[in-house]
């Protein structure tokens, strides 16, 4: 073939200056791009040899390879694939952004299945011209008797394209990385970012540094295949040692005899897994097998606490596992990665698009060929498609976890601790999902015992009917708690953020239910039957007490008769109130301090049948009565809200002069 230069039909919207610059975020990618078309050329190659198109060499081993340089500053990326005519380098490489995977398909559709082709790559191999002043391609077909030919173009829109010398069917794409782009021919750069895009693309991934003189390693000669590279066989003598007798002497024994050895180019190792564990069947996968995947992909070294393995062919083809993470943090903190990949290609973590939002939390991989993406694949099109793919993912969730509770219940209440944010944030997000998990949300009780919603309202229908009372901060409530135990009343243990919301979102799907903390009033079963009368003359001299020694004129003070007389004070706040600081906090409204929306409806309860109180009502102007009226005060505060550090410093300083009191 004579020398050919000519000008690349831009077959495309963009000019070429455009895609080379701006069409890839990541300058990385343009790893992937082309081990992609390279993994796909090998995978044409074998279908047509499935097919009897080609006859392939019974030796051969479908690979690819990534030579660097560092030293050259060049990328080789070499597969033994399908190879290409002149006829095709014009027309799938000098034609930009025709897709040579799209044309192969349409030929070939009746005759084998399209699963493990790639497909639309379009413009990926001029994304190697984001990191490369010169790109050379040397590619000799499958076809008999095809001539090879070399094309090469330095980032212009004009090509030099003429016979290549290259005598094995395939095709090399040699790099000459610009200035800026010196490091992706660092072996270990290299390395990395293969990892992250190509570690279970379905062809053979090597490395290989060409700087670097063959790594070699020593095995027993009857162990050398004929693959392997023979530097030198030697005798290993055999390794002995000294022994004790029984008479006490010591006698020289052969440890290990003399074997044969070879010195042999140390075996390559492939960087991906071409059979990841998403695409097999769930029967042909132990439980290790899924926390040994688990550990290699995301690094996480606790144990997931179990997973949903997604495997289906109709209507799209969709294949993954969805891992539910250990957590010790509240939702807000945690952050999943859901890896996106595209016949086992990676495209990008956590796309919102395909992933439900709550499920975002988890960690997993999903694996769809028949994703719409765009000529990047950095961007979905056609959102009904998109939608139905994330509706799925969302009903396998839901099965999952119902089934658990249905068969499982153990588990499930084992789990729960950690599951139950996700599925909050799901039910909060997704009305189908919540719709589906309505009758299997749970509730730790305060004996820590597992009901549903209609079993805690079951529980407390004898003293409140219609109400849940709640726990937000077991140790600093747990004065209240002591209390409902003692009444007979029950509570649930509420101490994520997202409960909040949630509660608020459960009563607005159950009519008449509602939630109130645990403190948020004083059930009438834990009060002595009194008369307003009464205690009227005490509640009106220690209101005015509590007012002065506080200075606090808006106090609230409320003085009842307790069956508890070792309780002195606590504080209520209502329902409302809490909730509206709870959403001031969430929201950081206007800048203003959450603790001091409600404050004036706080209620200071003071115990009629407590010693302390009484001693308080009859010694009004009391030496120590100031002192005495702080001290409970605070205390009461400690059982609904963390005191200030002002707070916590008067209180400390004020218990150690008690004290001294006492000892005098």
């Amino acid at each position: 073939m004579a020398n050919e230069h000519g000008n690349l039909s831009i077959n495309s919207q963009n000019i070429f200056p455009i895609i080379k610059k701006w069409m890839y975020s990541d300058h990385d990618i343009f790893y992937r791009e082309l081990i992609s078309n390279g993994c796909d050329a090998i995978t044409k190659l074998k279908k047509l040899s499935l097919i009897g198109e080609y006859e392939a060499p019974d030796d051969i081993e479908y690979k690819l390879d990534v030579k660097v340089s560092p030293k050259n500053k060049t990328i080789k990326i070499i597969d033994n694939g399908i190879g290409m005519t002149k006829d095709e380098v014009n027309e799938y490489i000098n034609q930009i952004a025709f897709s040579g995977a799209e044309a192969f398909l349409e030929k070939y559709k009746d005759k084998t299945n399209e699963d493990q082709i790639i497909g639309h790559f379009g413009l990926g191999f001029y994304s190697a011209f984001m990191v490369a002043d010169k790109v050379t391609i040397d590619t000799l077909s499958f076809q008999k008797d095809a001539t090879a030919v070399h094309w090469e173009c330095d980032g212009g829109t004009e090509y030099d394209m003429k016979d290549s010398d290259k005598q094995n069917v395939g095709t090399e794409i040699t790099l000459y990385l610009n200035e800026d782009s010196y490091e992706f021919a660092n072996e270990y750069k290299a390395r990395e970012v293969i990892e992250k895009y190509c570690s279970f693309m379905p062809i053979p991934i090597f490395l290989t540094n060409e700087d670097e003189e063959p790594k070699t390693e020593e095995i027993p000669e009857e162990e050398v295949t004929e693959k392997d590279t023979v530097i030198e066989t030697f005798i290993k003598e055999a390794e002995t040692e000294e022994v004790e007798k029984e008479d006490g002497t010591k006698e020289t024994v052969e440890k290990t005899p003399a074997k044969k050895m070879a010195k042999i180019v140390k075996r390559p190792v492939p960087l991906n897994d071409i059979h990841p564990l998403w695409t097999k069947h769930p029967n042909e996968c132990s439980d290790e097998d899924y926390k040994e995947f688990y550990r290699n992909v995301f690094h996480d070294y606790k144990e997931p606490l179990f997973w949903i393995h997604l495997n289906m062919d109709y209507p799209f083809n969709l294949k993954g596992i969805l891992y539910f993470p250990k957590i010790n943090t509240e939702y807000e903190t945690i952050e999943g990665t859901i890896k996106l990949y595209n016949n086992q290609v990676f495209v990008a973590d956590n796309i919102k698009e395909v992933i439900p939002e709550f499920l975002l939390l988890l960690k997993g991989v999903i694996d769809c060929p028949d994703l719409p993406l765009n000529v990047s694949r950095s961007a979905l099109q056609n959102d009904g498609f998109v939608k139905k793919i994330s509706e799925y993912i969302t009903k396998k969730v839901g099965d999952k976890l119902t089934g658990m509770y249905k068969t499982q219940k153990e588990s499930y209440e084992k789990y729960w601790d950690d599951i139950n944010p996700f599925i909050k944030f799901g039910c909060l997000k997704d009305e189908k999902f919540a719709e589906k998990m309505n009758d299997y949300i749970i509730f730790k009780n305060i004996d820590g015992k597992y009901l549903t919603l209609k079993e805690c309202l079951e529980e407390n229908k004898e003293h409140h009917e219609n109400t849940v009372f709640y726990v937000t901060d077991e140790t600093e409530q747990s004065q209240y708690i002591n209390m409902f135990k003692e009444a007979g009343i029950d509570a649930v243990i509420l101490t994520h953020n997202i409960d909040q919301p949630f509660i608020t979102h459960l009563e607005s799907k159950n009519e008449g239910v509602k939630f109130a903390r645990i403190d948020a009033d004083l059930s009438d079963s834990f009060k002595e039957e009194t008369s307003e009368d009464e205690l009227k003359e005490i509640s009106e001299t220690l209101t005015e007490t509590f007012k002065k020694a506080l200075g606090k004129d808006n106090l609230n003070v409320k003085v009842e008769k307790l069956k508890n007389a070792s309780i002195s004070s606590m504080i209520t706040l209502s329902e409302q109130d809490r909730r509206m600081q709870d959403m001031m906090k969430m929201y950081n409204m206007y800048g203003m301090d959450p603790s001091m929306f409600g404050a004036n409806s706080q209620t200071l309860v003071l115990n009629a049948n407590n010693e302390l109180v009484k001693y308080i009502a009859e010694h009004k102007d009391g030496e120590n009565t100031t002192l005495m009226c702080e001290q409970l005060y605070d205390l009461a505060m400690l059982s609904h809200a963390p005191l200030t550090p002002e707070q916590m410093t008067n209180f400390i300083a004020r218990s150690n002069k008690i004290m001294e009191l006492l000892a005098k």
